[in-house]
């Protein structure tokens, strides 16, 4: 072997090395990314979570009589709340967002509480906080898709599957009629 063939190989063992860190730091950069998103959800549901007794209480004075609405809502809170997979947050928030459609039909039915300052409030914070949920969720969704591309495309795959990186879940919503946000408007 001359010095040329032997200079091009080093070259090109350079250039696997340099291709290796570079695929290997991309897909370390886009899975924090996608943790990074999913924190950002679960800041927003704590937020959401946060509002929920306000809102219980304030409508508890106009309709003492709804106990079920309110303890349907709080149920739910708590098994959002208490949810430990991606999976399970998902199906407890489909089913916490389907209360929360219960006790704002039941807040219609009394004008007083609609006019009420303290409940106005909490449903412009409840309505911009779904507003929130719903950025935090597109945004995780788009981190999940990019990271899921990086770890099926040739030859990153190849990287992808020797350092154990997994495919991640999107968080969806179980069907269409839930894909909407919760509709706080009176």
């Amino acid at each position: 072997m001359n010095f040329v063939q032997m200079n091009l190989i080093w070259i090109i063992v350079a250039l696997i090395v340099v291709w290796i860190v570079f695929a290997y730091n991309s897909l370390i950069r886009t899975r924090n990314r996608v943790k990074e998103a999913w924190s950002d959800i679960e800041v927003q549901l704590k937020r959401r979570y946060d509002l929920i007794p306000n809102l219980i209480e304030t409508v508890k004075g106009y309709a003492a009589h709804e106990k079920n609405v309110f303890e349907d809502v709080t149920q739910a809170r708590t098994q959002a709340m208490g949810a430990q997979t991606k999976d399970e947050k998902a199906g407890a928030e489909n089913q916490l967002s389907s209360t929360l459609k219960s006790l704002f039909a039941v807040a219609e039915n009394y004008p007083d509480l609609k006019a009420n300052q303290n409940f106005l409030a909490l449903q412009e914070e409840l309505s911009d906080t779904e507003n929130k949920i719903q950025a935090a969720r597109r945004f995780y969704n788009g981190m999940v898709m990019d990271l899921n591309n990086r770890i099926q495309v040739f030859p990153t795959n190849l990287m992808a599957s020797a350092f154990g990186f997994k495919q991640e879940e999107f968080f969806q919503t179980e069907n269409d009629a839930e894909r909407n946000p919760v509709q706080v408007k009176f």
